[in-house]
């Protein structure tokens, strides 16, 4: 199944972890860097003592107190995983599939004995592929069970009725992180280039084929995957959601794309009544229209074979692991070792069996009382926003209008799902490979989203599992959600004061809040339609203040000469101020505000800002940075901090910073959007 469009914003990338830090309830002089003037580098001055403390390990790409939690975390879901094992289990429960899910993953010995022979049965049909056979068919197949060779459909919300599920259909596979790496020709560029030529030549002589054809299958496919990558929108580019929602009735899909019969094609794939649906880049789908319509059947065969092999390296021996680690870690992420072989294996019944171990973990380790402080958290930071909107400068009343009633539209989502999702149509048979395992439960997923199709939208189900560490707005059902796994330090400490509490996962609910009005999130309304509900002066005026903070951005060297992307980060960046905004004027109704005692030596104010500044202290790799930059919509840590603080008032007037500190930034200078 494709990648479905993913609407949702979520609050950062998905966690790099490291080892547990002893907790301290509120802010911690130990993790700070007092040599330093807060003026001057705040994200040195808050987080600079734990980064000295705590050097990058190997295994890591990217590693920071964000990633802290992530790694408590895994184990507590290691220990899940390794009680499960030891218990009893009927053929089908849950407890079955995980258990048996986690020990096949752990079984490097039998994957070792196994080595390729789980891939052949597979590769053996491609092999048999005739051009004088049915290559709809053949396409369909391969969607159904193994990769998106060419283009995928997949069912998601229709942005302009959010009630509903349609079909959408993208193309253009890649095995590099974005367009920018087949397309740059500088001499780095080159060597990643030829890296990946090579690394697909492994893969393919690993799975059996002799090198002259191994080295052909890689040469035909990074030329496919070339002309996807020239045909691409730039990932800023694909932020606008207008460009990405292009109509086609299936007779003009017909009509444009004959190389696949797409009414049988449908119903190949198990839907029925498709008579239209959402096309993201047509001008992709061109090429996959001319590819399949030019490419010898040989070419076909090695790139389809290549899909199902790419997909395949993590859960084949460990001549493919390892094969896949020195170009995506190694190379591409600067990491110097893998992870241990558990934390690879928690991967396969975390995402496959994502909600059944949810309902586990938070079993175990859900504080039930976190979840009533965290709603009345909310309920504060919403007030907060609506007093922001109302008294904006820049926005009418008809436009703020609009606003509030979406903002008070919020569905508000905290800790777990209240229904859980049912796995009963997923059979984790140990008889068979991790493979074959691995590509049932991929099967199962595929049927149950393409069985959405036409029917409402399932608005209570949740966009992550309640084990994942991080948050999320969704624009199409205007909601905003909270995994149980971020409720605790140093994002959420019931034992820590205000300040703190409001600096970290205050910030993170106004930022969630924000992305409902970030330069994506402001173009749906309060019940998840995309509709255009603001003035044009309104709108103009938006524009011109997150153009102004784009901007900023853009003049951010991150790595060499390579500058940040002020766009693609647009909306994090908004969300990122607005959070803090928000947040603070939340935290100025507290009792600690208001009384200005000073803790620790620090006023309410400053301790705000140093829990901020404290969680984005990360070590990263100049390759991490690079991949980040092109393909990440999150700005790096640093930035996340300096940069977006250079915009808030009141953060100058907490550590009186002013001309002259490198952080000063002249007040006709600040970009503020919300």
């Amino acid at each position: 199944m494709m990648k479905k469009i993913t609407m949702m914003a979520a609050l950062a990338l998905a966690a790099m972890s490291a080892d547990a830090q002893t907790p301290v309830h509120g802010v911690n002089k130990a993790d700070m860097d007092m040599s330093v003037k807060p003026g001057d580098d705040f994200y040195q001055y808050a987080g600079g003592g734990w980064l000295k403390a705590n050097p990058m390990k190997p295994e890591y790409s990217s590693y920071g107190v964000f990633d802290d939690l992530a790694e408590t975390n895994r184990k507590q879901i290691r220990e899940l995983f390794e009680n499960l094992a030891k218990e009893k289990h009927a053929f089908g429960s849950v407890g079955q599939k995980v258990a048996d899910l986690y020990n096949m993953a752990m079984d490097s010995t039998r994957l070792n004995n196994e080595g390729a022979a789980p891939l052949q049965a597979d590769l053996a049909k491609v092999k048999a592929f005739s051009k004088k056979a049915d290559f709809t068919a053949f396409i369909a197949n391969q969607h159904l069970y193994h990769g998106n060779p060419f283009f995928g459909i997949g069912v998601d919300t229709d942005l302009k009725n959010s009630d509903l599920n349609v079909m959408w259909l993208s193309a253009g596979t890649s095995g590099l992180p974005d367009r920018d790496y087949y397309l740059n020709t500088d001499a780095d560029s080159k060597k990643k280039q030829e890296a990946y030529r090579a690394y697909l030549v492994k893969l393919f002589m690993l799975s059996g084929y002799k090198k002259k054809e191994a080295e052909k299958a890689s040469k035909t496919i990074y030329n496919i995957e070339y002309q996807f990558a020239e045909a691409k929108m730039s990932r800023a580019e694909a932020r606008d959601y207008n460009k990405l929602y292009n109509i086609y009735t299936i007779e003009m899909l017909q009509a444009e794309y004959p190389a696949v019969n797409w009414t049988n094609y449908f119903e190949l794939m198990g839907v029925k009544g498709v008579k239209q649906v959402i096309l993201t880049e047509p001008k992709v789908m061109a090429v996959a229209q001319k590819l399949m319509s030019t490419l010898t059947e040989q070419e076909v065969k090695d790139y389809v074979a290549g899909t199902i092999i790419k997909s395949a390296t993590g859960v084949l021996s460990d001549d493919f692991i390892n094969a896949n680690f020195d170009f995506y870690g190694r190379m591409l992420n600067g990491q110097k070792e893998q992870k241990p072989r558990w934390k690879r294996a928690l991967g396969f019944p975390n995402s496959l069996l994502g909600e059944a171990v949810g309902e586990l973990y938070v079993d175990k380790y859900f504080a039930g009382e976190s979840k009533a402080k965290m709603l009345k958290l909310i309920e504060n930071l919403r007030k907060a926003l609506a007093t922001r909107i109302a008294n904006l400068t820049w926005m009418n009343d008809t436009t703020k209008i609009n606003a509030l009633v979406k903002l008070n539209s919020f569905t508000v989502k905290v800790g777990y799902p209240d229904k859980w999702r049912d796995y009963s149509k997923l059979t984790i048979d140990p008889a068979k490979s991790l493979y074959e395992n691995v590509g049932a439960a991929s099967y199962v997923e595929t049927l149950r989203n393409l069985e959405k199709f036409g029917k409402p939208v399932d608005k209570s189900e949740w966009g992550m599992t309640p084990q994942t560490v991080n948050a999320y707005y969704n624009p199409t059902t205007n909601e905003i959600c909270f995994p149980a796994a971020i409720l605790q330090a140093p994002f959420f400490d019931v034992n820590a004061d205000d300040a703190t509490n409001y600096g970290a996962i205050g910030v993170v609910i106004g930022h969630e809040m924000t992305h409902g009005f970030d330069d994506q999130g402001r173009n749906f309304n309060a019940e998840g339609n995309m509709v255009d509900w603001w003035t044009a002066g309104d709108s103009e005026r938006f524009t011109a203040a997150a153009e102004k903070l784009a901007a900023q951005f853009d003049q951010i060297t991150v790595v060499g000469d390579l500058k940040a992307n002020g766009h693609l980060t647009l909306g994090e960046n908004i969300a990122d101020q607005g959070g803090l905004r928000i947040a603070f004027d939340a935290f100025k109704t507290t009792q600690q505000y208001q009384q200005a005692k000073e803790t620790d030596g620090f006023t309410p104010a400053q301790r705000f800002y140093l829990s901020y500044g404290r969680i984005w202290a990360e070590h990263i790799t100049e390759e991490a940075i690079y991949q980040q930059t092109k393909s990440d919509p999150h700005s790096i840590g640093r930035n996340r901090v300096n940069a977006t603080l250079r915009n808030i008032d009141t953060f100058y007037e907490a550590f009186g910073v002013k001309e002259g500190d490198k952080m000063w930034l002249a007040p006709a200078d600040r970009a503020i959007v919300w």
